[in-house]
């Protein structure tokens, strides 16, 4: 009796994962298809009015101008119809969590963060569920990859860069531990309004010590590197890569002191690759980022200013602000729901088209300028022959989300299903209410 009812549970347990997996990711590509007539925007700046693209074992074999002669034949391939369409490369996500939390007031599923202050040696990619119902959702907006980056401490860890549509993390991952993550210390901050403190900005008394401390952190971690390594140091081998060139260095920081204090202290570490991931205040030193060659993650677009004196639309028009300057820039979503807002990514690109930059400069945000920054633009980001067949086609403009309508979306030649859970419930309840789609 007892047996019978444990096989129950286990059958119990098995119906009910298999009821919240992930749909099973799609197969191989086994025979070219050829994209006719879509306005193509291949990610650098260019639009193909009438379009060719043919897709050839998972990579883009072809990029035509299809109202000019060409000797291409159709006839062995899959034709895809997609006159008064649109055809963009996969969008983006920097510095994001998708996978890395399932239910935040589930502690087994959330694998955001770790103990400790300094954690270089914390790898998120082990922690990445590619099987997340929330991955699954992002694709229908045409979000297809994305950079896991772990949360908390002063060091928080290497981030990796997966593509949504994978067994586990290891068919996920395109780009494995390439960067390392640092929040930098806060050189203002608010008072404590429930100790009876003053709650406006006030200077950190700490902040110069903080800064020391990360200092001799990343002096201790250079000369482990250059040294014998007797012993092996786990938080110091994560460090080797910032000082060989082959991790690039985000750097968590807002405020223009910080921002500026953080870029001198990587040079002065010998760090060539820097990204300031927020920037809030970088539209005001673009001529110092420029110069020192540094890339920006910007902060989640649709958010609110953060001073009182500070322009209402700051948020909005800084992208343009950063991109006139000539800073390499891309869009982000961190902040309060930020693996939901992932989805929103198109949207906040935009939002920067209604304050000044063009669509195909603010399609570059999420596209070719996060594949540079994060060392996968030989693959990824544009619309290119040779480059991965990781694209999609909308119904119109996706960058509007009234027009981002998803047909078709491809993941290195792979087409995927573009159901998620929210797909179905819609489905399930618009039948039960005879709305028409």
């Amino acid at each position: 009796m007892k047996t019978l009812k444990h096989i129950n549970l286990v059958l119990m347990l098995l119906c009910f994962s298999f009821c919240i997996a992930q749909q099973t990711p799609a197969p191989e590509q086994t025979k070219d298809i050829a994209i006719v007539g879509a306005t193509a925007h291949v990610g650098n700046g260019t639009v193909i009015e009438n379009s060719l693209i043919i897709l050839s074992n998972g990579k883009i074999s072809r990029v035509l101008d299809n109202s000019q002669p060409n000797a291409v034949t159709l006839q062995a391939m899959d034709v895809m119809d997609a006159k008064g369409k649109h055809v963009y490369p996969g969008f983006i996500v920097a510095n994001g969590t998708l996978g890395l939390v399932e239910v935040d007031a589930v502690k087994a599923s959330n694998d955001l963060s770790e103990l400790g202050t300094y954690n270089p040696h914390i790898r998120s990619i082990i922690a990445y569920n590619a099987e997340s119902k929330i991955v699954e959702s992002m694709r229908p907006n045409g979000v297809l990859l994305g950079q896991v980056v772990p949360r908390g401490g002063r060091i928080t860890g290497t981030s990796s860069v997966v593509q949504y549509d994978a067994w586990n993390w290891e068919d996920a991952s395109i780009k494995m531990d390439n960067g390392l993550h640092i929040n930098w210390p806060n050189s203002f901050s608010r008072g404590r309004w429930w100790l009876g403190e003053d709650p406006g900005l006030k200077p950190n008394k700490n902040y110069a010590k903080q800064v020391k401390e990360l200092e001799n952190y990343f002096k201790e971690a250079k000369s482990y590197n250059n040294g014998t390594k007797k012993e092996v140091h786990l938080p110091f081998e994560g460090m080797a890569g910032v000082f060989d060139g082959t991790k690039r260095l985000y750097i968590n920081a807002n405020d223009e002191k910080g921002i500026t204090d953080a870029v001198n202290f990587a040079k002065a570490q010998g760090v060539e690759q820097i990204t300031i991931v927020g920037a809030y205040e970088a539209g005001n030193m673009t001529s110092f980022l420029k110069q020192n060659n540094v890339s920006v993650f910007l902060r989640r677009v649709h958010t609110r200013p953060n001073a009182e004196d500070d322009d209402y639309d700051l948020p909005f028009k800084l992208a343009k602000q950063l991109v006139d300057g000539g800073v390499l820039v891309a869009l982000e979503p961190s902040g309060q729901m930020e693996r939901m807002n992932s989805r929103n990514l198109p949207f906040y690109a935009g939002t920067t088209v209604a304050y000044g930059l063009t669509k195909e400069q603010a399609l570059q945000l999420i596209t070719e300028n996060p594949a540079k920054i994060l060392g996968i633009d030989d693959m990824y980001g544009t619309l290119e022959e040779g480059k991965s067949a990781t694209l999609f086609i909308s119904e119109g403009d996706a960058l509007d989300m009234r027009s981002n309508i998803i047909h078709h979306a491809f993941i290195n030649g792979r087409k995927l299903s573009l159901e998620s859970h929210q797909t179905e419930l819609w489905q399930r309840y618009a039948k039960k209410y005879g709305i028409e789609d």
